[in-house]
């Protein structure tokens, strides 16, 4: 079997350092800087002629800091002989421009994915794009996982009741994610009917769906960005009567007013992921961060030894 290696990006090693405790391996030593006029710098610490290599690199932010770090360790393996590149981005940066809206704008996603395979990635393993269709943007294979598992066990071992509690979609776009999570932790589904007045501003106005009185409510989502969303969302479910709202999402981007917002929003918990590091002065009273290490893992091995992906969420 070819030999495993493991490096990690400046963006989220913590993360790398959690996967790489759950296969048993050290991550691999890579030399990652800058020079002084701004320019990044890798070295590869560690032979990887022959190897089956992974990088570990979310494009969070500082977006473009992450992506061209990103794109240089992979030409830097390319040039040094890997027997074959595997690009793992927990979140995917320009994801969410991934459609020409409206007239004279970029579709970056593709513009990325390009960038991507063109530095020399064989394949990519990313988690919950925002987009399905980002998977065809790229020319090479693209392994999708989701978190919808982490998250409903950690719901679940709370032992709530199915006659306690209403899933609910924040908009239109999360019914289907919002299907899946009423499938597995029981409770009828609401949907929140969403309307834009601007670019810039959501308004909420009515819950299709329900019932949400008396109830805990459970909002999911795949990123919290500036929060408007979800929080309009909470404070519609809030004057709809509901006892306990907990929100739930696998990316937290928490940029803008993100922060402020949640504190303000009548929200009892709020659940991310750790595909983003979530520094101290965005930890929230009743914010529970879950690891989705484990699944990466068990990914980044099944990948290794040339086994199915799918398995992992057989009956999940």
């Amino acid at each position: 079997m070819r030999e495993l290696k493991i490096f990690s990006g400046r963006a989220n090693p913590t993360l790398t350092e959690k996967l790489c405790r759950h296969l048993h391996l050290e991550p691999a030593k890579i030399s990652l800087g800058q020079f002084p006029d701004g320019e990044n710098f890798c070295k590869l610490d560690e032979d990887v002629r022959g190897r089956d290599v992974f990088l570990i690199q979310p494009t969070c932010p500082p977006v473009n800091d992450h992506l061209i770090e990103l794109l240089t360790m992979i030409d830097c393996c390319r040039r040094a002989s890997a027997e074959r590149i595997t690009a793992v981005i927990p979140y995917f940066g320009y994801a969410r421009q991934d459609r020409k809206d409206e007239g004279r704008v970029p579709i970056t996603a593709k513009l990325i994915a390009n960038l991507i395979t063109r530095a020399g990635a064989d394949r990519v393993l990313a988690m919950d794009l925002h987009a399905a269709q980002i998977q065809g943007f790229f020319d090479v294979p693209v392994d999708h996982l989701y978190a919808a598992p982490v998250l409903n066990d950690h719901f679940l071992s709370r032992g709530l009741d199915e006659d306690e509690i209403v899933v609910v979609s924040p908009d239109e776009g999360s019914i289907k994610r919002a299907v899946g999570h009423a499938k597995r932790l029981g409770g009828p589904l609401g949907i929140i009917d969403k309307r834009r007045s601007s670019a810039l501003e959501v308004r909420q106005s009515t819950i299709i769906g329900g019932p949400v009185e008396g109830r805990i409510a459970l909002m999911f989502d795949d990123m919290i960005s500036t929060a408007g969303s979800i929080c309009g969302a909470a404070r519609l479910v809030h004057d709809a009567g509901a006892k306990e709202i907990h929100i739930a999402c696998t990316h937290g981007v928490l940029c803008g007013p993100a922060i402020h917002r949640l504190r303000e929003a009548p929200i009892d918990s709020v659940v991310v992921t750790d595909t983003i590091p979530i520094p101290a002065e965005k930890q929230l009273p009743g914010m529970v961060q879950l690891s989705v290490a484990p699944l990466l893992a068990e990914a980044i091995k099944r990948i290794h030894h040339d086994q199915s992906i799918s398995e992992l969420f057989r009956e999940r």
